[in-house]
């Protein structure tokens, strides 16, 4: 496995539908905003941010 990495981010749940979530994500230490669709989509957004801080 990898090394342990740590960030921070805002979630902001602004609805659900479908039995998912909707709404936006901050990360905070870069000030960076996206909106998700759902709540895989949530976790490959910030699997995808801590990916890209590592290179």
């Amino acid at each position: 496995m990898g090394e342990n990495k740590e960030a921070t981010f805002v979630v902001h749940v602004n609805k659900t539908e479908n039995k998912t979530w909707q709404g936006q994500v901050t990360w905070a230490d870069r000030d960076e905003k996206a909106n998700f669709r759902s709540a895989m989509e949530l976790v490959n957004l910030i699997d995808a941010a801590l990916e890209a801080d590592e290179k």
